[in-house]
């Protein structure tokens, strides 16, 4: 889409002001949640309109658990993927929030440092949030301690604004039933493990903390 290409050199561009940045990263965040959130299974409901018509639209289908999953399980990657937050919290209220923190250690993203996840998450649907994909490592550590949680693979979607092949190639070979939905696909990762051409360190830019 025109639109998307457009926000993505604005963003991308290292002169743009951080409200600028702020701003349209969050339309494009916007973007791919909505995408996203297309991906869970719903139902179909009828309600009656103000003129007393039938209307037949879908609902956010059930949980095993009779949890619907708009109230399903929202997890992201600290410190960057917060920022994706308040675009999901707009397109869907109710929904609960866990955490995981993830130390990067060049191309390594092994290192745990924190979760919190509900006892039941093994009855939800997951929607795992980083603005960037690059080695692949972090997410398929996050990935892996929800599988080790019994969330099945299928109810797994990881959503981004931009990906590096190698990262793509490396979560969906460790696990072919995830789903993933960003916005560009860029080239690929250079020999520091950064995107190319990328838009730097999201978190720092988008939290004003580069400086």
């Amino acid at each position: 889409m025109v639109q998307i290409r457009g926000m993505h050199t604005l963003i991308r561009d290292r002169e743009i002001s951080k409200h600028d940045f702020v701003f349209y990263s969050d339309q494009l965040i916007r973007l791919v949640v909505e995408h996203g959130l297309g991906h869970l299974p719903f139902t179909e409901k009828q309600v009656i309109t103000p003129t007393a018509s039938v209307y037949t639209r879908i609902d956010f289908a059930k949980s095993c658990v009779v949890f619907p999953l708009f109230e399903g399980f929202l997890l992201f990657i600290y410190y960057s993927g917060e920022s994706m937050e308040n675009a999901l919290r707009a397109c869907c209220k109710g929904l609960k929030i866990g955490k995981i923190l993830i130390h990067r250690d060049g191309d390594n993203g092994k290192h745990l440092i924190y979760e919190k996840l509900p006892k039941d998450i093994s009855e939800r649907h997951v929607l795992l949030l980083d603005p960037v994909l690059a080695t692949g490592n972090s997410a398929n550590h996050a990935i892996e301690l929800l599988v080790q949680k019994r969330v099945p693979e299928s109810h797994i979607i990881f959503l981004n604004l931009i990906s590096a092949p190698e990262g793509i190639h490396c979560v969906c070979k460790r696990f072919p039933s995830l789903k993933i939905v960003t916005s560009e696909i860029d080239v690929a990762l250079n020999g520091e493990f950064r995107v190319i051409p990328g838009m730097g360190e999201f978190g720092d830019r988008y939290f004003g903390s580069d400086d």
